[in-house]
């Protein structure tokens, strides 16, 4: 009956995600197949320090890597008495953003973290919410081109048009008082009236078209006109 109560994902390996093979146990407390680690570790090698691939806490020397019996017996008994299924996970296809931590084939990400800059399945995102490490680490849903993100400047997340830095006089100075701020986005001359260069914040329901304020006084007078936003919110309720 007790053995109703566990499920593979406990017992597998963060790297490899399978049932762990000559399990082994970092100075962390993180397991991982023996073959795994020293695989990671392998590739570091020439730096001299040496990581846990789930919390990131580092060793120097080298740490030296033995079985760890107890998990070792857990999972042949497991083994034998069945365990239940792991979640449903989905490999990453052509347009999904894969784990940067899977290896081999790799599983779609579901959440992107803007801290360390990589984007993980639903079983490396784990310690993102379990892990006192990683509780100020910022998580959206997953996304490419994570590099994108920050300010070349000043390695800050972008948030708005600007990086936290380069935003400030927005907030701070009179000249800037008038300025519209939005949540970051690209195509920024899409969103500006080509004949005026005001923004397009009007949608004229006449002629099916996003206008400026201008255009209402002009070209588009005596039109039924609405905000942008509004017709926005009108069509989202309609589908």
């Amino acid at each position: 009956m007790a053995s109703n109560l566990w499920s593979q994902d406990q017992f597998s390996c963060p790297v490899c995600l399978d049932l762990l093979k000559d399990p082994v146990t970092t100075a962390c407390g993180h397991s991982y197949c023996m073959g795994c680690i020293k695989n990671c570790w392998d590739q570091t090698d020439h730096t001299g320090v040496y990581s846990c691939p789930q919390c990131r806490e580092t060793f120097t020397p080298r740490p030296v890597l033995r079985r760890n019996t107890m998990l070792v017996e857990v999972v042949e008994k497991l083994k034998k008495t069945g365990l239940n299924p792991p979640p449903a996970q989905s490999y990453a296809g052509p347009g999904d953003v894969p784990c940067d931590f899977c290896t081999g084939r790799k599983f779609k990400a579901v959440k992107s973290c803007l801290t360390c800059l990589a984007s993980y399945c639903e079983t490396h995102v784990k310690p993102h919410y379990e892990g006192a490490a990683f509780k100020r680490h910022k998580l959206i849903n997953a996304i490419g081109n994570l590099e994108q993100m920050l300010c070349a400047e000043h390695q800050k997340v972008l948030e708005v048009f600007y990086c936290e830095t380069h935003v400030k006089p927005h907030y701070e100075g009179a000249a800037f008082k008038r300025h519209k701020l939005i949540n970051a986005i690209g195509n920024l001359e899409q969103k500006i009236c080509a004949e005026h260069q005001k923004v397009l914040e009007v949608f004229c329901r006449t002629d099916q078209a996003c206008i400026c304020l201008l255009c209402t006084d002009k070209e588009h007078k005596r039109h039924d006109t609405v905000s942008a936003e509004k017709e926005r919110i009108v069509k989202q309720v309609r589908v």
